[in-house]
């Protein structure tokens, strides 16, 4: 892996960006989702669910989000005390 210095923080945010993915770029970034699903599955619930707005979408979605991750954080926590 090779070491790049940059002379300013800026300089080093753009070298994040890739401006032409190609396949391998998205091989890895597929890679990394699923690497993420394993550590740390979400399970939505099933089902078809209507909404009037996109904001009352992404509410309920929001809602589903945080519910799972203060589960994860109350067994972390639970862990961390034994």
């Amino acid at each position: 892996m090779p070491i790049y210095k940059y002379k300013t923080f800026a300089e080093a945010e753009q070298a994040l960006w890739t401006c032409h993915p190609d396949e391998a770029y998205y091989s890895r970034l597929e890679d990394l989702w699923d690497f993420a699903d394993r550590l740390c599955p979400i399970h939505y619930p099933r089902g078809i669910f209507k909404f009037r707005t996109i904001e009352e979408a992404n509410k309920h979605r929001e809602e589903i989000e945080m519910k799972h991750a203060l589960k994860m954080l109350a067994e972390r926590k639970s862990k961390q005390n034994k």
